[in-house]
């Protein structure tokens, strides 16, 4: 369990990021394809990953295994077992290219310490086992540097661009709820809906880790950064600026399994009951929207027609279950109070 506290302070500078962040996505990606790659070749996953979004699945099977090779020595820095250097993660430019020029001239001091490199006999590294050619890059050799950002590009290029156009849509569609979140229920609400298996306990933040860590925000702030692909949290603590957490950006897609085993769990009549009140159709979208989502959204993890989703959302606004809400040319579903507790004492 990660665990960030908040100050008051922090609280207060809490910011979203405005777009999604190319270098630190094109990592992500490829921690992710390493990680299905692995879990296939195992007959299962660790345990420790939240489950990918099917998008993002048929991603990974669209490369058909190629992604170790199309990424080249990124490989060695980025690994199925979760590791990635704080220097991938450049949280305030967004745009691939100056981020990948900033993070190849990242001091070989530091590079020694985001990679865990020891310098001094007794300390632990982080990689497994560092190879000659991380070892160069930690020194600062110019020929290791170059091999980085031509292995990095040439696999953004071919696996992650040609995606990008929806990465980024997404992005912005989840800084458009998370935007409307903050403004309808200010922090906490922002706070208690980031992810489904994330917990807000004022003023603590916890999140799913293999690993406890306990990390004071100290006044600086929180700087949310959305990801495609990420299945759980990342923390990049920064000692003189806001901590970065990046979170699973919600486009709409996922959540379904989520909504579907929190209306089946229900005690005292469960689903059954709430069928009978409202149908099982308008029930279940109900349940859904314990993720706020459009309507082309909702209709899509319903696996109902625009229309009917359009109609189910009406009725349950007009009985006081639903909120809607325009952001831009779409309009957004959330539960109201009453929602909640229909949904909670069902």
């Amino acid at each position: 369990m990660i665990r960030l506290h908040f100050t008051a302070d922090d609280l207060r500078r809490i910011t979203l990021a405005p777009a999604a962040n190319a270098l630190s996505e094109t990592a992500l990606s490829l921690r992710l394809s390493l990680r299905l790659r692995a879990d296939g070749a195992r007959g299962g996953g660790s345990g420790l990953w939240d489950r990918p979004r099917p998008a993002a699945r048929r991603w990974h099977r669209a490369l058909r295994g190629t992604a170790r090779a199309r990424a080249g020595v990124l490989a060695e820095l980025v690994t199925e077992d979760g590791f990635m250097p704080d220097f991938l993660h450049q949280p305030t430019l967004h745009g691939f290219a100056d981020a990948l020029e900033a993070a190849a001239s990242t001091p070989a001091e530091q590079l020694a310490i985001d990679l865990g490199i020891p310098r001094e006999a007794g300390r632990n590294g982080h990689l497994t086992r560092p190879g000659p050619w991380a070892l160069e890059l930690a020194q600062g050799s110019a020929s290791a540097t170059r091999m980085l950002i031509e292995d990095t590009r040439r696999y953004f290029r071919t696996s992650v661009e040609p995606l990008w156009p929806r990465i980024r849509g997404d992005a912005l569609t989840d800084r458009a709820l998370r935007s409307e979140m903050l403004l309808r229920g200010g922090v906490d609400a922002l706070l208690t809906t980031l992810a489904p298996t994330w917990r807000w306990q004022p003023p603590t933040l916890h999140l799913p880790s293999a690993s406890t860590y306990d990390i004071p925000l100290c006044g600086r702030g929180l700087l949310l950064v959305p990801s495609w692909f990420a299945t759980g949290p990342l923390v990049m603590y920064r000692p003189r600026a806001s901590t970065v957490l990046v979170y699973p950006l919600h486009d709409g897609s996922d959540g379904t399994a989520d909504a579907d085993g929190a209306f089946a769990a229900g005690a005292h009549g469960g689903p059954e009951a709430l069928a009978a009140l409202l149908g099982r159709t308008r029930a279940h979208v109900l349940a859904l929207l314990r993720t706020p989502a459009t309507t082309t959204a909702l209709a899509e993890r319903a696996g109902i027609s625009l229309p009917a989703a359009s109609r189910h959302t009406r009725v349950l606004r007009e009985a006081g279950l639903v909120d809607t809400t325009r952001t831009g040319v779409a309009v957004l579903h959330t539960l109201t109070p009453l929602g909640h507790g229909l949904l909670a004492g069902t």
